[in-house]
């Protein structure tokens, strides 16, 4: 009998021991998450001002959208996956990410930076932390500092199911925060999503030149809610009619649409695996229908697939995947260099474009902080 107490006794003892490590850790890690965490934040206005002269300033509309006027080409700059963790684990990369895009912003002095999905990656066994909102205000205090006007489109770990906030409370923190160049919108409540909305450019007559949509494309569907085995959602059919409706408003007219079939290659990498060359969504969807329906759209600018920045046209509509700026997602993707930049795109008044994929390690783009030795291996 006395024994026995004594094997209780140690038991109590070894479980006390365990919860007491447990107890530290987690303190710890909560700490060290706060630390760093304000000391990116920190870092992001440490980055110098970007002087853009005659910087254009827009303005809202009678339809609620911002609308930017000029008669000279309006440069564009998209980014995508800058996957800021906003943790422990990940402080040094969500450094680079932020020093990578700091450099291209400031050599390229972009009228507007479109940020087409995952500002944040809280994935915690590679970040350390479950708190998303930490990659959204590391991101817009850097844009912010730069100074720069800038708005996001929603990817799938901004608001992971798992994270600390939902889509609602994200796209309230960019909506409402007061941000001086922030060009976000919430967008109708009578649709799905969050941050469906458009940015226009108008030329001096009043007449418009570009209609810039941001859509959320959503996240997993809902038989893989941790994305465990890359189900991912589509555009629903109530924002596609918003698209159509929000297109016949504004009337844009139809300008050289193209009635062949063909697809053309324009460029680019595809460097995602041969099994799941492109990560789309399982479902069907009209989008595309719509787009060709209403004859206006001329191009389509995504992220998501980190080593994807090829460029195709179908039947008239240039699909274009962004270069990435990823340093965490996916496994030492942060050595690699030929897949890390961004797109320009120079929209010209007579409403055509130009598209240009850039790379982050050009000369071109000096950085404020030193950057990192990569391999510049050709993906595929």
């Amino acid at each position: 009998m006395k024994k026995n107490k004594n094997s209780k006794g140690k038991a109590k003892k070894i479980l006390a021991y365990i919860a007491a490590v447990i107890v530290i850790l987690t303190v710890g890690t909560v700490i060290a998450n706060v630390i760093l965490s304000n000391k990116n934040i920190e870092l992001a206005g440490t980055f110098e001002t970007v002087e853009v002269e005659n910087q254009l300033v827009p303005e809202k509309d009678a339809n609620g959208f911002y609308t930017f006027t000029t008669d000279e080409e309006f440069k564009v700059m998209q980014i995508s996956d800058v996957h800021i963790g906003g943790g422990w684990m990940s402080y040094k990369k969500d450094s680079m990410a932020l020093n990578a895009v700091a450099a291209m912003i400031k050599a390229e002095k972009p009228d507007l930076v479109i940020a087409t999905g995952d500002i944040a990656y809280p994935v915690p066994f590679q970040a350390g932390t479950f708190n998303n909102m930490t990659g959204a205000k590391t991101f817009a205090a850097l844009m912010e500092k730069l100074g720069v006007y800038w708005t996001v489109a929603f990817g799938n770990h901004d608001t992971e199911s798992y994270s600390y906030y939902n889509r609602e409370k994200v796209s309230a923190f960019y909506a409402d925060s007061g941000f001086k160049y922030c060009l976000y919108q919430t967008g109708p409540e009578s649709i799905d999503g969050y941050g469906n909305y458009v940015i226009n450019v108008r030329n001096t007559k009043g007449e418009l030149t570009q209609a810039l949509f941001v859509m959320d494309s959503h996240s997993y569907l809902p038989s893989d809610p941790f994305g465990m085995f890359w189900k991912y959602d589509n555009i629903h059919e109530n924002q596609v009619a918003w698209y159509e409706e929000t297109i016949e408003n504004l009337t844009v007219q139809n300008n050289g649409k193209n009635d062949t079939e063909n697809v053309k290659f324009l460029g680019g990498d595809a460097g995602e695996d041969e099994e799941n060359m492109v990560y789309c969504g399982l479902g069907d969807d009209r989008m595309f229908e719509a787009m060709l329906e209403k004859g206006s759209t001329k191009a389509v600018f995504v992220g998501h697939d980190h080593k994807n920045n090829f460029m195709l046209e179908y039947k008239g509509v240039t699909m274009s995947y962004s270069m990435s700026i990823d340093y965490l997602a996916y496994p030492g993707i942060y050595k690699e260099g030929i897949q890390r930049g961004c797109t320009i795109i120079n929209y010209t008044p007579d409403g055509n474009f130009e598209i240009v994929k850039e790379n982050y390690y050009q000369d071109k783009y000096p950085s404020q902080y030193e950057k990192e030795q990569v391999t510049m291996t050709p993906v595929g």
